[in-house]
């Protein structure tokens, strides 16, 4: 779908909110077309990361730098994906997922986008649909029809099946994988839930709890689509995280406890 293939480089960036500090040196790299997925306790300054990526936070320290091409039909390089699906609710499915390309493409090339990223994301059937006739699952997806029709170079991805319950979570989690993979964006998507980085991750980056610093990063070298949350070696990767991050998780909710 997206003709852009961009690399994105994290170079010493730092931050800090007034006297807290909340990220030091954090030198990453996510690759053209992969997904670099970043964890850790809660505070660690995954969030304002992803801020810093996306342009919304100017960091105290550092660079984020972008190289490789984007294509000239893209609309929005940088374009996040929230937990919150942020859907109007006067707008049908097409017309929230036409809102962003709304004053920017003539409407033949609108309708075609949005017919595209519909039948993308397996929505082409409820184009007419309102938000309230929707499962959370399938208010994500238009969420993610949306990110994807200004075909972004990069996606950002906050935790966005948080919000669902376990079983809607299972069931769009082996949807995200066949989509990320075909979409073939670069993706950069924070999670708190292990199973969900060994499933959609190419590189996982672990934080320390804060001020977040990279603790490890790990390369699972396969493809995202056909991954098993019950494969051993994932099962395994998952076990190795989980012991990476559990003394600052529990140190992380206590902080959080006494505040």
């Amino acid at each position: 779908m997206s003709g852009s293939s961009v690399r994105l480089t994290i170079s010493g960036v730092g931050h800090r909110y007034d006297d807290l500090p909340v990220l030091e040196e954090i030198d990453l790299v996510a690759d053209a077309g992969r997904v670099l997925v970043l964890i850790g306790p809660s505070g660690c300054g995954k969030s304002t990361l992803l801020g810093i990526i996306g342009g919304l936070i100017v960091p105290t320290a550092g660079t984020v730098r972008m190289d490789g091409q984007v294509a000239e039909d893209c609309l929005n390089p940088l374009t996040p994906v929230f937990q919150d699906f942020a859907l109007l609710p006067w707008r049908s499915v097409a017309g929230n997922v036409s809102l962003v390309l709304e004053g920017r493409l003539p409407r033949r090339e609108r309708e075609a986008r949005v017919a595209e990223v519909l039948a993308l994301t397996g929505l082409g059937d409820f184009a007419g649909a309102w938000p309230k006739q929707l499962s959370g699952g399938m208010r994500q997806r238009v969420g993610i029809a949306r990110a994807l029709a200004v075909r972004p170079a990069c996606l950002l991805m906050d935790e966005p099946l948080s919000a669902l319950d376990a079983q809607t979570r299972a069931l769009l989690l082996d949807e995200f994988a066949e989509l990320i993979e075909r979409a073939g964006t670069t993706t950069v998507y924070v999670t708190h839930n292990l199973n969900e980085a060994v499933r959609l991750g190419h590189r996982i980056a672990v934080l320390s709890r804060r001020p977040g610093r990279v603790r490890a990063v790990l390369e699972i070298d396969r493809p995202i689509n056909g991954r098993s949350a019950a494969d051993p070696s994932l099962v395994a990767i998952e076990q190795q995280l989980w012991d990476m991050i559990r003394d600052d998780a529990v140190l992380a909710e206590r902080e959080r406890v006494i505040a």
